[in-house]
């Protein structure tokens, strides 16, 4: 029976590159080497079958090398692909995610953040479903934590990465109107017990300025109660729809495809994140860009900075894009 393979050690890697085992570990970790160092140190150590000892490192250093990600929601496709991104990133720096899903409920999310801390996590990434929660606050006096798309009312974080829904909003209802929708139904997934989030007060602020007819519909974004949600707005004569996901208006397309009704000649509809199935719908799906892959950079730079000591700026504002597809008519 063969055995299993030996661990290397970080002496061997030091010995195969030619540096000290101190600039061995700053190179594993992705600190105060170069990107060509970092890149030589970790291809040795793949060829060597070098693992870093997990318990070893975590009483060395008294960190666990893992990072919560605490998603709001992960039925919503573009939270899945954020999660993918962060997940990979994270390793590329020598870190692991652990990733835990708040399935869109207040409760859940304080319950799971509250495990996050118990399990030693070094840090937390979370996009909120509750960002005006009051254990924000004592949570981020612990532990450090970023906060992606909404801030943190009332609580330090060690850095934010948010959405500039002001004008993410503006600009979804200035399109509508200019291409003559003045009633619109915005499906949500926004609870009663959360009505406070930036999106949802900017829609109904921005709507009074436009003089716009505006009915906001709850929707998960699971497909199935994403459809039944838009399936009721349009009993209720709705024909224009503004969804704060991709994943909730790919609900509004199923809903008008059992109807017969075409898109977007009989109903219009416009989504919020892009996720790269909506370039894919026919026709593809108007939306608001919010450039993920650069959200992913930030967000990983900032919290392994705000572990490592070496924090990056505290507050990154993302600007939407508009992508006008077909879906608007």
């Amino acid at each position: 029976m063969p055995q299993p393979r030996k661990r290397a050690t970080i002496r061997e890697v030091a010995k195969a590159t030619g540096l000290s085992p101190a600039a061995v570990s700053y190179a594993l970790r992705g600190m105060q080497v170069s990107e060509e160092t970092m890149e030589r140190v970790r291809k040795a150590a793949d060829e060597l079958g070098y693992e870093a000892d997990p318990i070893a490192r975590a009483l060395a250093s008294g960190r666990t090398g893992m990072i919560g990600l605490l998603c709001g929601s992960l039925e919503d496709l573009w939270q899945q692909a954020l999660a993918v991104g962060i997940g990979r990133a994270l390793k590329d720096n020598g870190r692991y995610a652990l990733i835990l899903d708040a399935a869109g409920d207040p409760a859940r999310e304080r319950s799971l953040a509250g495990q996050l801390r118990d399990q030693r996590v070094d840090a937390l990434i979370v996009q909120p479903v509750d960002p005006a929660g009051e254990f924000w606050a004592p949570m981020c006096d612990g532990l450090p934590v970023v906060a992606v798309g909404d801030a943190l009312a009332g609580a330090r974080t060690a850095a934010e990465v948010v959405f500039d829904n002001r004008a993410g909003v503006t600009m979804a209802l200035e399109h509508l109107r200019k291409r003559g929708h003045r009633r619109v139904a915005v499906l949500t997934p926004t609870r009663a017990s959360t009505p406070d989030r930036p999106a949802d007060v900017h829609v109904m602020a921005e709507a009074g300025r436009l003089g716009m007819d505006i009915e906001v519909v709850t929707a998960s974004q699971a497909l199935a109660d994403a459809t039944r949600a838009a399936d009721r707005a349009l009993t209720a004569g709705h024909r224009a729809f503004f969804c704060f996901a991709d994943s909730i208006a790919y609900g509004v397309y199923a809903a008008a495809a059992e109807r017969g009704l075409a898109i977007p000649g009989e109903v219009t509809v416009m989504g919020y994140d892009d996720h790269p199935m909506s370039g894919l719908l026919t026709p593809g799906l108007t939306t608001v860009d919010w450039d993920i892959d650069g959200i992913v950079r930030a967000a990983v730079r900032m919290v392994v900075g705000a572990v490592d000591g070496t924090p990056h700026r505290r507050r990154i504002v993302q600007a939407p894009q508009l992508r006008e597809r077909g879906s608007v008519g």
